[in-house]
């Protein structure tokens, strides 16, 4: 009998253990992992390492409240509507609190840590001021080699191993078989790469329906632990096929992080004012705001 491995995002943030290593799919304001940053913040974890390919309103949220003791990150943005306040004030406040990577070096951490390598070489950022500022607050995760066939000059990456990862998809099956529709950025390497992997997913289909397109299933089940079903998971930010980015919502989230003074009332509004992701789509607007940014079948958004 296949496995049904159906969780609630309650029950999933509750096992996670303060000072985690927590990974991060999605890119900006596209596939983010909104239902679970909320949740992260309702239970308070703490002291967590996060790490993304490029950070967006999840990890903005998350800093913003106080959960995050360490960033690891190839830049980010909350793309046409601005910088992501809160990560930029922590990064200010406190010097060597983000270790910056491009988000091709990102992605060649997580896919040292999914091939199971401690290090992967490479000549990304050699000479580079961002490689300067990681030698300064990071020195035990770069390392310069010489190569001994050619005696060329390279980087040595350290591998990254979340402790969990999260990864927003379309469409999966109750056994975690998960498939993502358009830009998958560097999401499939930092699912490989973790030591546990969560999925939550706009839709859950039979396994049927996965098999009839195999080369689309980027995530195999046997590697997931479980299936968060969240429709809307990843609002005001885009799920390609599914819905657009709340442009309104956005302005208005920027609006309350631009000043520290100002970014709680949004967390106590949206947030721990509400005791689901249910719940705060209902004020965020409720079914009817839903429909406004439904995807078109043609276009995709």
């Amino acid at each position: 009998m296949a496995a049904n491995k159906i969780k609630t995002v309650t029950e999933v943030v509750q096992s996670i253990p303060d000072g985690a290593h927590v990974a991060l799919g999605g890119f900006a304001i596209n596939r983010c992992n909104i239902v679970v940053s909320h949740e992260l913040i309702r239970q308070e974890k703490m002291n967590l390492t996060l790490s993304q390919g490029v950070v967006g309103l999840d990890t903005d949220l998350l800093v913003g409240a106080g959960l995050v003791e360490r960033c690891i990150m190839g830049g980010g943005s909350l793309d046409r509507f601005g910088p992501a306040h809160c990560i930029n004030r922590a990064r200010e406040a406190q010097p060597g609190w983000s270790h910056d990577y491009s988000s091709l070096t990102i992605c060649l951490k997580y896919l040292a840590g999914a091939m199971g390598l401690s290090f992967m070489p490479t000549k990304c950022l050699l000479s580079s001021e961002v490689l300067e500022r990681l030698e300064e607050f990071a020195p035990e995760d770069v390392k310069g080699m010489k190569c001994p066939f050619t005696g060329e000059e390279y980087l040595l990456l350290r591998a990254l191993t979340p402790d969990i990862s999260f990864v927003h998809v379309q469409v999966a099956d109750r056994e975690g078989n998960a498939q993502i529709s358009g830009a998958r950025w560097e999401n499939e390497e930092q699912a490989k790469a973790a030591k546990r992997l969560v999925v939550v997913a706009e839709e859950l289909v039979p396994t049927e329906y996965i098999q009839r397109n195999p080369e689309r299933t980027i995530i195999q089940g046997h590697r997931v632990e479980a299936v968060i079903h969240q429709q809307f998971g990843a609002y005001p930010t885009a799920c390609f096929e599914y819905y657009d980015f709340d442009a309104d919502h956005l302005r208005h989230y920027v609006s309350q992080a631009k000043k520290a003074e100002t970014f709680p009332e949004y967390v106590d509004k949206y947030i721990l004012g509400t005791k689901d992701h249910w719940e705060y789509l209902e004020k965020a607007g409720g079914l009817r705001r839903m429909n406004l940014i439904r995807a078109e079948k043609l276009r995709g958004y």
